[in-house]
């Protein structure tokens, strides 16, 4: 049964879910509220259990092409003395699919093209909604309203109809850390072309990850992290300097790193979270992505889960037939334990990375010493292989 669908997000979430819904049969517009689309941070560590969906939507060769080649891991101290270094051969072998960085502007720009721009409306705010017998009426921001059997609410982490549909409010919580991320040109004096790096020590990180397909000028996704109170002023012009200070005296390559990133396309994020919800449902309504589950990105999934939401909420209706709120309990079912599985790892994964318990974070880099890649591939295999497509 062909349903007449309104996504409201245009982000990955919105728009993987759009894609989903399309190959299955159903009409779908898609409103935003920004004028503009620009991706929220420099890159996304799209991995194998969403680089899978995006395959069975047809776009896994553009998006293979589009990425960086992440073959091995590797952690060092502050200093610069290894830690540990492995291939992250044996994880692919397993799950059957490598990992994919991307830039967030190469994957939006790919999902928006096969979705359509003609479905997508920017601009546009859905400021309600209410349900009757016969499906949705959505009010917009101009005063006019759209009529819809289901209304997919992709509106991000600080969505205000993900309160509609369920009838309470849902507060943030600050994870104790600020990220700065930027995309920067890779050269072997920051780190090898095809391995993913990171310095960590005094509670801090920082990442270098190949993420560019493009043989002939390579980029590193780079993040710093730093544990602040929340509130720290947020001032572009200061971020070389800022980034100076937290890090003086770190190895060579972050120095580097330091001295050639540019400001101006640099993000500075207040990492938040949100408490695992209880249902991703209200009447006619399905919530997901980041609306769903803001995540710390700690374990590098928040992307990769709204793409499962999409593919789950995809399935769940053509398997009921149109029945809708049938469709809406078995995506439900499907997704209320894993993505809140996932928020609480990376919460944890948070904690011990930044010293939440400064014990555990010590503990957790004499882990790195000894560590081979059989504990953490065998994390993320975990992860992976409990997706839709595993």
């Amino acid at each position: 049964m062909t349903l007449n669908v309104l996504v409201i997000g245009a982000g990955m979430g919105g728009l993987t879910a759009a894609l989903a819904l399309q190959k299955a049969g159903h009409q779908v517009e898609v409103i935003d509220r920004v004028a503009e689309l620009r991706p929220v941070g420099a890159a996304i560590s799209v991995w194998s259990n969403g680089v899978k969906v995006l395959k069975a939507l047809g776009l896994g060769d553009a998006v293979e092409q589009a990425s960086g080649r992440m073959n091995d891991m590797a952690y060092f101290t502050r200093d610069g003395q290894p830690l540990t270094h492995f291939s992250l051969q044996p994880l692919y072998d397993q799950v059957g699919q490598r990992a994919c960085p991307i830039a967030r502007a190469a994957l939006q720009q790919l999902l928006l093209d096969a979705v359509g721009s003609d479905n997508v409306t920017l601009g546009l705010a859905c400021t309600d909604y209410r349900c009757d017998d016969s499906g949705v009426e959505a009010t917009l921001s101009d005063g006019s309203t759209r009529r819809a059997d289901l209304i997919v609410i992709a509106d991000g982490t600080h969505s205000r109809l993900r309160e509609r549909a369920l009838g309470h409010a849902v507060e943030r919580r600050y994870c104790g850390y600020v990220n700065w991320n930027v995309r920067v040109a890779a050269t072997p004096d920051l780190a090898p072309l095809d391995q993913w790096v990171q310095y960590v020590g005094d509670h801090q990180r920082v990442s270098m990850m190949p993420m560019s397909g493009e043989g002939a000028s390579p980029e590193f996704y780079c993040f710093f992290d730093v544990p602040l109170p929340a509130g720290t002023i947020n001032d572009p012009a200061s971020y070389r300097d800022e980034l100076a200070r937290h890090f003086a005296g770190w190895a060579p390559p972050v120095q580097r790193l330091i001295e050639r990133l540019d400001p101006a396309a640099m993000a500075r994020v207040e990492i938040h979270d949100i408490e695992p919800l209880e249902t991703l449902i209200g009447e006619r309504a399905a919530i997901l992505g980041d609306a769903a589950h803001g995540m710390a990105p700690d374990l590098g999934q928040g992307g990769c889960q709204a793409m499962e939401d999409a593919w789950v909420l995809a399935r769940a209706l053509d398997d009921a037939d149109g029945d809708i709120p049938a469709a809406l309990q078995a995506y439900d079912r499907a997704r209320v334990q894993r993505v809140g599985s996932i928020v609480t790892r990376a919460r944890q994964r948070a904690d011990t990375t930044h010293g939440a318990d400064p014990a555990k974070t010590r503990a957790w880099y004499a882990e790195l010493a000894e560590e081979d890649g059989t504990h953490i591939m065998g994390g993320m295999s975990k992860t992976i292989l409990g997706g839709p497509l595993a």
